[in-house]
């Protein structure tokens, strides 16, 4: 617990969002071995035999690394699942990035594929996602893809959230496409387990170009 208190780090998402994701809305529902009680409470009708065996839900390559170059963001991107309390699992390094496997992936054609990162660590080292401070509407962000080209986005929105409120509509998997970076913001209240927000940037697609500047 104390070691929690002191981690600058963490992101908790809202049980209503899991459950939207991982109870799939939007598809067949499959039979699974009854979960722990408290997952059963989260999540409703989740598939989490195939949750548990790393079976994801998109079609799509899986991304592997995220530029934002205005920014100088630049992090390597692993796939990332739930907790069995049902917390969204965040990458130990805070210069790597987890993607939420269980929804779209960079590229996809429907959905929002979510990408998470530390602001910090519990050492004072600062993540890779603390650039996403200063991202501004129109920054392009690139995400390369394993066994495909990368896919290119535009900044079109940052808000800040507590991370109780934070909207369902963050994991749809269906809808435009999008690409949501999520990570930790202020207040930082250690009696309350460190950060209490969300920093929620959305981009949406983007023609493929040059490594210029993407700012006006």
């Amino acid at each position: 617990m104390a070691d929690s208190a002191r981690r600058l780090t963490g992101l908790t998402v809202a049980a209503a969002a899991l459950a939207a994701v991982l109870g799939f809305p939007d598809g067949p529902s499959h039979p699974a071995a009854p979960p722990p009680a408290v997952v059963a409470a989260t999540f409703g009708r989740t598939d989490w035999a195939a949750a548990k065996s790393g079976t994801g839900t998109a079609q799509d390559p899986p991304p592997r690394r995220v530029l934002v170059r205005d920014v100088g963001l630049d992090a390597r991107v692993g796939p990332v699942g739930v907790t069995n309390r049902g917390d969204m699992t965040v990458p130990d390094e805070p210069s790597v990035a987890g993607w939420y496997r269980y929804g779209p992936a960079p590229g996809s054609e429907l959905g929002s594929a979510v990408l998470v990162g530390h602001v910090d660590s519990d050492t004072g080292e600062i993540g890779e996602f603390a650039a996403l401070y200063d991202v501004r509407r129109g920054d392009r962000v690139e995400v390369r893809r394993a066994g495909a080209e990368p896919v290119h986005y535009r900044v079109v929105s940052r808000v800040t959230v507590p991370k109780d409120e934070l909207p369902s509509s963050v994991f749809r998997r269906s809808g435009a496409p999008v690409l949501t970076l999520i990570t930790c913001a202020p207040p930082f209240v250690p009696e309350r387990g460190g950060y209490l927000s969300n920093l929620v940037v959305t981009a949406e697609p983007a023609e493929s170009r040059g490594p210029g500047n993407g700012r006006a």
